[in-house]
């Protein structure tokens, strides 16, 4: 696996730890969650402008944002009992089938 991939994963990992901290610090108030915010996104952000140096910037937040949607979806199921309905399933479906058809099909990514 290319290592600027690995690079994406890890933004992605860090962003969704970010996220779900964010939900657990209670819009701020409690101070171990909301540190887990800020380092889990400052850590997102810097591998994903390491990702940014060999592939566009459009989709590199296309995969982004769309895996961090559906494991924020998934975490908020099994957490925090959010529920999710049909739609919210197909519409989850959906972004992964995106995710899929740009990385194996678009010429615009590299598959080094």
């Amino acid at each position: 696996m290319p290592i600027h991939y690995v690079y994406l994963i890890l933004a992605v990992l860090a962003e969704t730890i970010g996220t779900t901290a964010l939900q657990a610090s209670h819009q701020f108030t409690r101070i171990g969650p909301s540190a887990i915010v800020v380092v889990g996104y400052a850590v997102a952000f810097y591998f994903l402008s390491l990702t940014l140096s060999v592939m566009p910037v459009g989709l590199v937040y296309a995969i982004w944002s769309g895996l961090g949607i559906v494991f924020i979806a998934l975490i908020g199921y099994f957490v925090f009992s959010q529920k999710l309905d049909v739609p919210a399933i197909l519409g989850l479906a959906m972004i992964i089938g995106g995710i899929l058809v740009i990385h194996l099909f678009s010429a615009s990514t590299t598959h080094t």
